[in-house]
């Protein structure tokens, strides 16, 4: 008998890693520290969370980096095989496959995903995103569409009913026209493998509502969050769906309160890889839809520090007093990220997790 996805298991708020896929994983930075990406220390750091029990491990999508001195982001392990190697060296945690929706096609990403599925036997997911930056698609001869999500409803809808479908079937839609459709085998998890999505915008949203399990979603402040998860419950009520909605956070924990926010000043504004923040933030204000558009002059740290995500910044107590208060605005969870996930993790995990099942926010 499969045992249920992790995201399904029973703590109150889940934690996940993210981006260690990627140089430098969501920070811009050039301390000599920063996160370089390389197999091994992929599987040192999936092995440091399998062991502690975290829920999940969610790569980024990303084809071109964003320039400046470390070139930041252009290297990348791409995620379907990425998942496939390190779900052959775990035990427990769900293996996220993101991916673009416009660039892969639905057949080659129904095969490759139920092969991780049953590599992991069940603890496959899929993040799906249909791309935000013009360059990378280019690469491809791909033009951005007005209209991502409602190519993203098809190639969902076909994955579907590839898995489920015991004959060929056709299929002809507005972005698809397809002839036989087959594909086995079908994944261990059904109707399909767990699903998330990171869209801000109404559309992205209401396509999460009806085709996601996770939307994740990013907020300013902590209380600004609870408008965000109203949105997204009222959005996913609509179609008599329940999405669990988390957020992404950069980390710095340390000892003391000073010693983490120095830290976090160093390696996001001493140090920060400044050409690369610039072209990064620029490119998301442009055309993405991903933050609050104050966000972007209001927060450049953040940009630097994890891509504009929230800060969890200070001591074990101080960074579990913010998750309690994330999770009381109704977030199921959160992705996280560091300057490092080999030398971070092991301190987070040995020091946070205890103190977040006191404060009953976890019970493994």
């Amino acid at each position: 008998m499969v045992k249920p996805h992790p995201l399904k298991g029973p703590n109150r708020f889940k934690l996940g890693v993210f981006s260690a896929n990627a140089d430098g994983g969501l920070a811009i930075t050039d301390v000599s520290e920063r996160w370089r990406a390389r197999w091994d220390d992929n599987l040192n750091a999936v092995g440091i969370a399998d062991r502690a029990g975290l829920e999940f491990f969610l790569p980024i999508a990303r084809w071109k980096g964003f320039g400046g001195k470390n070139r930041v982001r252009e290297w990348s392990f791409e995620t379907f095989t990425w998942a496939a190697g390190l779900a052959s060296a775990t035990e427990r945690i769900g293996l996220f496959m993101t991916v673009h929706v416009p660039i892969v096609h639905p057949l080659y990403a129904a095969k490759a995903l139920a092969t991780v599925d049953h590599i992991s036997k069940g603890r496959a997911g899929l993040n799906l995103v249909c791309g935000w930056n013009p360059q990378e698609f280019a690469m491809f001869g791909v033009a951005l569409g007005e209209k991502g999500y409602v190519q993203a409803a098809e190639w969902v809808e076909i994955i579907e009913r590839a898995y489920s479908s015991n004959e060929p079937f056709d299929f002809k839609g507005e972005y698809y026209d397809l002839k036989g459709v087959v594909s086995r085998p079908a994944s261990v998890q059904v109707p399909r493998p767990v699903t998330m999505n990171a869209a801000f915008g109404g559309p992205g949203r209401d396509f999460a509502a009806q085709h996601c399990d996770y939307l994740f979603s990013t907020f300013t402040d902590i209380e600004d969050g609870r408008r965000h998860v109203a949105d997204i419950r009222e959005r996913s009520a609509k179609v008599g769906r329940e999405v669990g909605i988390y957020t992404v956070c950069h980390v710095v924990c340390r000892e003391t309160q000073k010693e983490a926010e120095d830290y976090y000043t160093r390696y996001a504004v001493t140090e920060a890889d400044h050409a690369a923040v610039d072209a990064h933030m620029a490119g998301k204000k442009e055309f993405s839809n991903s933050h609050d558009k104050n966000s972007y002059d209001l927060y450049r740290q953040r940009f630097a520090g994890g891509a504009g995500s929230f800060p969890l910044v200070g001591t074990p107590e101080k960074i579990v007093e913010d998750m309690v208060r994330i999770s009381a605005e109704g977030y199921a969870g959160a992705a996280l990220t560091f300057v490092n996930y080999t030398y971070e993790l092991p301190f987070f995990c040995d020091r946070v997790l205890p103190l977040m099942r006191q404060a009953g926010l976890r019970v493994s």
